[in-house]
């Protein structure tokens, strides 16, 4: 059912200086930047091989700009939403119906571009609590359109490798992404060293890890941060160093054959970790 993980949502206070620090992170700017009237709300749009990342601020009133407004009093600035792909929005819709759940009906959404000239058109199907979990999240199809291409160097960042939720229940997890999205459990073990359990659940080229740690209260999912594929840790780090982004020295990360960083400014709290895969 569940085909790609289409998007993150990061909520931030000011666009433009979340735009002009992620352009910094990813070492590639922005390719689309526009306003949704309706919802009360302005993005910017960076996008990546597997999926894309977007900046989302209030501007005005609706239902974004109190989803934005609300995020940023509890949590301040960080991860908001998780958006997930699919092929046929309708067999989504019947597929969640007759798995017992109620949701409402699919909406229609169109954008333009700031220049006025390109146009991309989708379909959303918003989810029920009990399968959000938590989770700001929705289903998407993207009916018309496309965002543009970006422009990868060996010193930018072209590839999202996975994305971090906490969770206190991962059975009721894998009961929710496995049995109603169908996305494929590649992982499930528990870490001796963290004493916690792990979920890797893998889709278009990234990976959704969930971390469980229980706490007896009513089932909940957070998103926690995100670990970007570099090509060549060491170029990248160099890059992030001279335009004045704090870093972390390069060194062996946990899993074997990797080398990571952490990147410590300019991400509007969004835990961000650097990986390559080293052959």
């Amino acid at each position: 059912m569940i085909s790609t993980l289409d998007h993150l949502i990061i909520a931030v206070k000011d666009l433009d200086e979340a735009e002009k620090d992620y352009t910094k992170i990813f070492g590639i700017p922005p390719v689309w930047r526009g306003e949704h009237k309706e919802l009360g709300t302005i993005n910017s749009i960076f996008s990546f091989e597997n999926t894309y990342f977007e900046l989302l601020a209030s501007k005005g009133a609706g239902l974004g700009a109190d989803l934005v407004n609300s995020a940023l009093k509890q949590d301040g600035e960080g991860l908001t939403g998780i958006v997930l792909g699919t092929d046929n929005i309708k067999d989504a819709h019947a597929s969640i119906s007759s798995a017992g759940y109620g949701i409402g009906e699919i909406s229609d959404g169109e954008r333009s571009n700031s220049d006025n000239v390109n146009i991309r058109r989708w379909q959303n199907l918003f989810l029920p609590p009990e399968l959000t979990r938590g989770l700001f999240s929705f289903v998407i199809e993207h009916t018309d359109g496309e965002l543009p291409s970006s422009n990868y160097q060996t010193s930018s960042i072209s590839k999202l490798d996975h994305v971090v939720i906490n969770t206190n229940d991962a059975d009721g997890f894998i009961s929710v992404y496995q049995d109603i999205f169908k996305i494929r459990l590649a992982l499930d073990k528990v870490i001796e060293h963290w004493k916690k359990r792990m979920l890797f659940f893998r889709l278009n080229k990234t990976t959704i890890e969930v971390i469980e740690s229980k706490d007896g209260q009513p089932a909940n999912d957070k998103l926690w941060g995100l670990a970007w594929e570099v090509k060549n840790i060491e170029v990248v780090y160099q890059r992030l160093i001279g335009v004045g982004i704090d870093v972390l020295p390069v060194q062996k990360g946990i899993k074997e054959n990797t080398l990571v960083a952490t990147i410590k400014s300019h991400t509007h709290n969004v835990p961000t970790l650097l990986i390559e895969h080293v052959e």
